[in-house]
C-alpha cells in the first residue's frame, strides 16, 4: 500500500510538470552529451536551456540556482567562442589539467562563498535550503569555467555538484530536472574518462 502510494504521488508530480522543464532538461542532456565529444554545439543547448531555468527555478524560490542560469548564458557565449579557432593568432584549445594547489585555493574559495551567501540568503529573503543552493551555485560557476577551459578535472567537480543537486532538486519537487542530474552522474564519469583518454593521446603526440 505505502508503495503504491509513493508511486502514485511520484506520477502525479510528473503530470505537473511544465513543458518548459521537459525541455529545458532535453536540451541540458544534450548539452552535456555535445560537451563529452568536444563538440562546439553544446554551447547553443546550454544557451537555450538555461534561458529556460531562469524562470523555473526563480518560481521555486531557488534564487541562487535562478541566477547561475545568467551566469551560465554568458559562459554559454564564452565557451562557444574558447571552443572556436582564432584564425592565426590562436591555436586550438586543447584538454589540460590544474595543479593541485589550483584546485586547493579553489575549494577553500568556493566553501567561503557557500557560508557567506549561505547565511545572507538565510537571514534576508526567502531562499529555500540556502547553503546547498549556495554551494551548488559557486562550485557550478567554477566548474563551469573549467569546461570552457577544456580542464580535465571539470568531471570530477561535476560528480560532487550534480549529486549535491539531485537532493536540491527533489526538495523543491522538480522530479525530472532532479532525474536528469541523476544521469549526470552517470554522464560525467564517462565524459571524465574520454576527456582523459583524449588527453593522454595528445600528451604522447606533443
Amino acid at each position: 500500500m505505502f508503495s503504491e502510494e509513493v508511486f502514485n504521488a511520484i506520477a502525479a508530480a510528473f503530470a505537473a510538470m511544465s513543458l518548459w522543464e521537459v525541455a529545458a532538461v532535453v536540451l541540458a542532456l544534450a548539452y552535456l552529451i555535445f560537451a563529452m565529444k568536444e563538440n562546439s554545439l553544446c554551447w547553443y543547448a546550454a544557451f537555450v536551456s538555461t534561458s529556460i531555468y531562469v524562470f523555473l527555478f526563480w518560481d521555486v524560490s531557488l534564487l541562487m540556482e535562478s541566477a547561475l542560469q545568467i551566469f551560465y548564458l554568458v559562459m554559454a557565449v564564452y565557451g562557444w567562442w574558447q571552443w572556436r579557432k582564432q584564425g592565426d593568432t590562436q591555436s586550438e584549445l586543447r584538454i589540460h589539467r590544474w595543479a593541485l594547489r589550483t584546485h586547493i585555493i579553489v575549494a577553500v574559495v568556493v566553501g567561503l562563498l557557500t557560508l557567506s551567501f549561505g547565511y545572507v540568503l538565510s537571514t534576508s529573503t526567502h531562499a529555500e535550503l540556502p547553503y546547498l543552493d549556495s554551494f551548488t551555485t559557486w562550485g557550478a560557476v567554477v566548474t563551469t569555467y573549467m569546461v570552457t577551459r577544456k580542464v580535465l578535472e571539470n568531471w570530477i567537480y561535476w560528480i560532487v555538484i550534480d549529486g549535491a543537486s539531485v537532493y536540491l532538486y527533489i526538495d523543491r519537487e522538480l522530479y525530472l530536472t532532479a532525474l536528469l542530474f541523476v544521469l549526470y552522474v552517470v554522464l560525467v564519469v564517462i565524459g571524465f574518462f574520454q576527456w582523459n583518454a583524449i588527453y593522454k593521446r595528445e600528451q604522447l603526440e606533443s
